[in-house]
């Protein structure tokens, strides 16, 4: 393993060793407290661009499990078709896994798809420092390559279109009311619930003119970024607002685009 330093905006470092890919990565830190869930939440858009913090210490110790896709084309235990996450920093990683549905490990799959991880971070003073300043930029700097500082894509970049598909796909054709389901960056589980719920849904594109299809109710999707990026689809849900009543649901970055174009105000929160 490799010697990092991860380099937050404000100076502050933190020493450690690299588990995944040898690479340096810039970008917004910040901090997941699940205890569970490393392969679900390293594939969920939401995170693109990204260097995620785990809380729960030991991780990697039930391994990743396999990227097997249902009929439908969803995945099967992931939440999209690979991991979205910039990096991922933790405590302790575990080198040896258990789990009976584990095909490889962390660090390897990690290895495979790009991705750097570093382990031996302090995480609860990291965390403690990100609650206190609230989410800050930061640098994974590996020791022996000092003058190689990675620069973050980060300010400025829509990343909703960067996650979202670039074409209609339908899922549960046929099957009763039809959702369009504007993506910003779903998670897989998300169209998942909806078609266990016996609906048909017709996923578009998050700047897809959705207004003259036919359908019975609108869904936003979470997503990455900065919604003043994507005043696309804010004009779009304006228009639909002004022709129908039919009803709409968002989560995460879906809400704030509804409440821009129901008139509201965007502004970052600290964490």
């Amino acid at each position: 393993m490799k010697n990092v330093t991860l380099v937050l905006s404000d100076g502050t470092k933190f020493h450690g060793k690299s588990f995944g890919y040898d690479a340096p990565v810039a970008g917004e830190v910040v901090f997941n407290t699940a205890m569970m869930g490393y392969p679900e939440s390293l594939t969920d858009p939401s995170y693109a661009g990204q260097l995620m913090t785990l809380t729960y210490p030991l991780v990697g110790n039930y391994g990743v499990p396999p990227f097997t896709f249902e009929a439908n084309g969803l995945p099967t235990f992931m939440e999209s078709d690979r991991i979205y996450a910039s990096a991922i920093i933790v405590n302790d990683y575990s080198e040896e896994y258990s789990h009976w549905n584990a095909t490889e490990s962390l660090a390897g799959w990690l290895k495979r798809e790009h991705v750097p991880g570093i382990t031996g971070i302090d995480t609860r003073e990291l965390t403690k420092v990100l609650r206190e300043h609230g989410v800050m930029m930061g640098k994974i700097i590996f020791d022996d390559e000092p003058e190689n500082i990675p620069e973050a894509d980060y300010e400025g970049v829509n990343f909703v279109d960067r996650v979202s598909c670039k074409e209609i796909i339908k899922y549960n054709e046929g099957a009763g009311k039809k959702v369009i389901l504007v993506d910003c960056g779903v998670k897989a589980n998300i169209i998942r619930c909806l078609i266990n719920r016996g609906v048909e849904v017709i996923r578009v594109p998050w700047n897809h003119d959705y207004t003259n299809m036919e359908y019975d109710g609108l869904f936003l999707a979470n997503g990455p970024g900065d919604p003043d990026m994507c005043s696309d689809a804010v004009d779009i849900i304006k228009k639909q607002m002004s022709q129908t009543t039919k009803p709409i649901c968002g989560i995460c970055m879906g809400n704030q685009l509804l409440s821009k174009a129901a008139g509201g105000e965007i502004y970052k929160l600290k964490y």
